[in-house]
């Protein structure tokens, strides 16, 4: 396990908003003792979560990446309230989440990435309202509520529109509309951008670091399959594979203790392929060369930190090349929750 995630579990100066603490969850075999009796095979119970411990700060956005299937959902669902962890406790902002859960529920608002609650005759504005209603906002603060979620999301053109008439995109702005009525501190956000284009995604991902921003700050929780967006929004990442959590860190930090190589790319000039190979052939053992223009690309891949990259410029210099410049790509958050991947296997 990454050494950072002890050290990213507590930070006992900061506020904490949702705290886990060695939640597991095992889903039962249904029939199990009726198959048992019968003497007919059954499959094993499934361990959709195994001890996960860690805490999301005030006004944080946290992500929490994996594969399908890996824990995220249920973890989700189990701090909403609507699964119960076998073992271990959940608590939102001093409330826990079996014992007290009619007060978890009132500090969240839950969205999630496949929303079938709503209902599908109703129009946008009426849905909306209907939930309103039952968050306990009266008729005139939910008219104005309403009002500011649909101009926030980009769904006023549609507020008469039946919900089940519109696409999947908007059906999603739609569970997150949902989730802001009550204006709750903690928003559990299960895939917020799925299913939308890459503008109303954009403004999503605007919309949720503002939320972070605002007065009073909201606490965030996400999962995503969009590193890239993980990386944008959230001050940290929890890797999570088969149901453990196996790092907790700034994305940053993630990629720079989980990546031991960088590809780097010289641009050159003055200098042919043919002699750039005749230059470069006794130092790496793998590299491209392409010519764009009248402009010579360098590609080649070496460990952070070796003297490959000195010798090479070195070399390139004394035979008469002009680098133009040097660009290094470092891993990503998929190499690292690849790496964490190939480890639990």
């Amino acid at each position: 396990m990454n050494q950072s995630f002890n050290s990213a579990i507590r930070n006992p100066m900061t506020e904490v908003a949702i705290s886990i603490d060695g939640v597991s969850k095992t889903y039962p075999v249904p029939l199990s003792r009726a198959r048992r009796l019968f003497r007919m095979s059954a499959r094993a119970p499934v361990e959709a979560l195994r001890r996960v411990s860690f805490d999301v700060r005030e006004g944080e956005i946290f992500g929490l990446i994996g594969r399908n299937g890996a824990g995220k959902t249920t973890l989700i669902k189990i701090i909403a309230t609507l699964v119960q962890p076998t073992e271990g406790a959940v608590s939102v902002r001093g409330f826990d989440s079996v014992h007290d859960d009619g007060r978890v529920r009132a500090q969240i608002g839950v969205a999630g990435a496949e929303e079938r609650s709503f209902y599908w005759r109703l129009t946008v504005e009426q849905n909306l309202v209907f939930f309103a209603r039952l968050f306990g906002l009266g008729a005139s603060a939910a008219r104005t509520r309403i009002a500011e979620l649909l101009e926030l999301l980009e769904l006023s053109d549609l507020r008469r529109r039946r919900f089940g008439e519109l696409s999947t995109g908007n059906k999603q702005r739609m569970a997150v509309a949902r989730a802001l009525l009550n204006s709750p501190p903690v928003l559990l956000l299960d895939e917020p951008t799925r299913s939308l284009d890459p503008l109303a995604a954009a403004r999503m991902r605007e919309i949720i670091a503002t939320l972070a921003r605002g007065t009073p700050r909201a606490t965030i929780l996400l999962t995503s399959h969009n590193l890239a967006e993980v990386e944008e929004l959230c001050e940290r990442v929890a890797i999570i594979s088969r149901g453990r959590i196996r790092a907790i860190d700034a994305p940053r930090r993630l990629r720079a203790a989980h990546r031991q190589h960088e590809r780097v790319h010289l641009a050159l000039r003055g200098v042919s392929a043919e002699r750039t190979v005749e230059l470069l052939g006794s130092l790496l053992e793998d590299f491209e060369t392409a010519m764009r223009d009248d402009t010579l690309t360098v590609s080649f891949t070496r460990e952070v930190g070796d003297e490959r990259l000195d010798r090479v410029v070195r070399a390139l210099l004394e035979g008469g090349a002009r680098i133009l410049s040097c660009e290094t790509e470092r891993g990503t958050l998929l190499d690292v929750l690849e790496t964490f991947e190939r480890e639990a296997e």
